[in-house]
């Protein structure tokens, strides 16, 4: 045995190439639990399987700030992500706290337009992405596929605007 032999440091470069089967199985379960993708067969899975992207992130690294253009969805493997907006004042809001599981960055799959906030990985964080670019392609060649895909994100979308006028009521009737 050699003892001259130094230990290689982990690299997250080479930990994106090598996911065992059942992490891809686990990501499969949880971007299917996502409204977005829900009313895809898992026939329908296997293809989209193709457009995830990994992203792995230091503590108090950022995701992407505020202002930057809108270039896909994330879901969160491990780790915790805050989602914080500065208002022209200066002041900063944290606007929610995710974790494992929930997805985050949903309205860039419509619109690109710039980020209305800016996403913080609060502990070492693994992301599972899907860029818009990739997504428009898909939804091209299979426009059945991106019918539902679309429906999704509309629901997503309308529920939220639901509960922002719901909370929104509660303030003006509060005062």
């Amino acid at each position: 045995m050699n003892n001259n032999i130094k230990e290689i440091p982990h690299s997250s470069f080479w930990a994106n190439f090598f996911n065992s089967s059942t992490e891809k199985i686990d990501l499969q379960k949880s971007l299917m639990s996502i409204p977005i993708f829900e009313k895809l067969s898992k026939r329908d899975f296997s293809l989209l399987m193709n457009l995830v992207h990994h992203r792995i992130y230091i503590a108090e690294e950022y995701i992407f700030y505020q202002g930057d253009p809108g270039l896909g969805i994330y879901l969160i493997r491990e780790g915790e992500v805050e989602i914080q907006r500065t208002g022209k004042n200066g002041k900063t809001l944290s606007l929610a706290q995710l974790s494992k599981g929930d997805f985050f960055g949903e309205l860039a799959l419509v619109d690109g337009e710039k980020r209305p906030a800016s996403a913080i990985a609060r502990t070492d964080t693994k992301l599972a992405v899907i860029f818009k670019p990739d997504l428009d392609d898909f939804i091209g060649k299979f426009p059945k596929k991106g019918v539902k895909i679309l429906d999704g994100i509309s629901k997503i979308i309308a529920t939220r605007l639901r509960k922002m006028n719901e909370e929104h009521y509660e303030v003006l009737t509060k005062t």
